[in-house]
């Protein structure tokens, strides 16, 4: 049955049991796996033929879940991780190594930020971070010969932007080099990048996918449709791989080159392997991820609206507000919704925030966001406070900025909660 809807894929994707076998994903808790013959192992080993040795480079379990978001976002292959922070560092290196450099959002997450921004830099991979609504000419003036591959995330947190991604892909492509746009906030149920000229699409599954903070994970997509041969950029991809006899993997694996370099080459080195109860856990999230995705956008939309509203409210940023700057782009690329998350500051915030933060009750203070549980964090002193003012400033994040990740309880209790934190100051 070919063209199933969207809600059909999260449910049966990745997995389909044959006669007398488990209707659920089972979890293959196993570090290795038996084979009849020294030849076997050696083809294996070889990549001369594909199956299961050993966890770290892959297991059924995770190979499922991989199967299941790669036919979400309408790619050719993916590689799960065991984190966000892994997925985006693993394909960023993929591509890239020192003397290169990396063309990014100022307003991705801190996070990723730090990691582009210092722990690349000391592997020798330089990275110009830009604010992704200049114009396409002015981009392109921060492109260098050197350059392997510009980044943005879809929604951007913690400021909730949206990246213009058809104008980023020809960014990318009039320069012969990919796109990666990290689709964790959106997730394929409000925008596929690749049907807007995305390369590879990047998740933390942890966050909506999962759910229910439960388990961490990331996702490496690719959508196939690079090619990797069409200039001497990438040699890692085009030239022998010593490793493995001299296998060039462009040549030998055509579309999948680039998941299986991540999983053969990275994984085998780096081991950032997800955990099959991880993924399991995972599955049973992806599961319901088409239902839940509506109501945390229809909640986020409700309160947005009521903190518009509210005198002791400075500003609002939703991008699903007819007045907020990126309304447009979220009609373009997020017709049908964007996520639960919003950003917020108050009145004479100095005086105001903590207070506020600290008297709500049903809202949750944690790091994580986008889960089934409403929660809230103050960004410029939590989890980007090793970032300076100016990279504050360049980021995007006001030193008053509130993120707000609306869960899916009731919003009328959410928005008493809000209320009565709201009066205290």
């Amino acid at each position: 049955m070919a063209n199933r809807k969207l809600g059909t894929k999260c449910i049966r994707s990745g997995y389909v049991p044959k006669k007398g076998e488990p209707q659920v994903l089972p979890i293959i808790q196993s570090t290795t796996f038996k084979y009849d013959n020294s030849q076997q192992m050696a083809e294996l080993f070889d990549l001369e033929a594909s199956g299961y040795f050993y966890s770290r480079l892959q297991n059924p379990t995770t190979d499922a879940v991989a199967a299941k978001i790669t036919d979400l976002e309408g790619g050719v292959a993916a590689m799960m991780t065991s984190s966000g922070q892994a997925a985006n560092f693993l394909a960023v290196i993929n591509i890239a190594s020192a003397g290169d450099h990396v063309l990014a959002s100022s307003s991705i997450y801190g996070g990723t930020y730090n990691l582009f921004g210092v722990t690349l830099k000391k592997l020798g991979i330089d990275c110009t971070f830009v604010d992704q609504d200049l114009d396409l000419e002015e981009l392109q003036n921060e492109i260098k010969p050197n350059t392997k591959l510009v980044f943005g995330e879809t929604i951007a947190n913690p400021t909730v932007k949206v990246l213009d991604i058809e104008k980023f892909a020809a960014l990318a492509h009039n320069n012969g080099i990919p796109l990666l746009v990290d689709n964790t906030f959106a997730t394929p149920v409000f925008c596929r990048p690749f049907e807007f000229g995305a390369d590879i699409v990047t998740h933390s599954t942890s966050k909506y996918m999962d759910g229910h903070a439960i388990s961490l994970g990331g996702c490496i997509v690719d959508s196939g449709n690079f090619d990797w041969e069409q200039n001497d950029k990438f040699p890692g991809l085009t030239t022998p791989d010593d490793s493995y006899h001299g296998l060039i993997y462009t040549k030998k694996f055509g579309k999948g080159a680039f998941i299986t370099k991540a999983t053969v080459q990275l994984m085998r080195d780096l081991g950032s392997t997800m955990a099959p109860m991880n993924a399991f856990l995972l599955n049973l999230g992806l599961e319901t991820l088409h239902l839940r995705m509506p109501r945390h956008y229809e909640n986020a939309l409700a309160i947005a609206r009521f903190l518009k509203d509210h005198p002791k409210v400075a500003w609002v940023n939703f991008p699903n507000l007819e007045d907020d700057s990126y309304f447009n782009l979220t009609q373009k690329y997020l017709p049908e919704g964007s996520c639960g998350v919003l950003a917020f500051g108050l009145k004479d915030y100095d005086a105001t925030t903590t207070k506020f933060v600290d008297k709500l009750e049903l809202v949750s203070i944690v790091t994580h966001v986008a889960d089934a549980r409403t929660c809230l964090l103050h960004p410029a002193s939590h989890t980007h406070r090793q970032m300076t003012k100016e990279q504050l400033q360049e980021a995007g994040v006001a030193p008053d900025l509130i993120r707000l990740s609306v869960g899916i309880e009731d919003v009328s209790d959410i928005i008493a909660d809000l209320q009565q934190a709201l009066q205290s100051i």
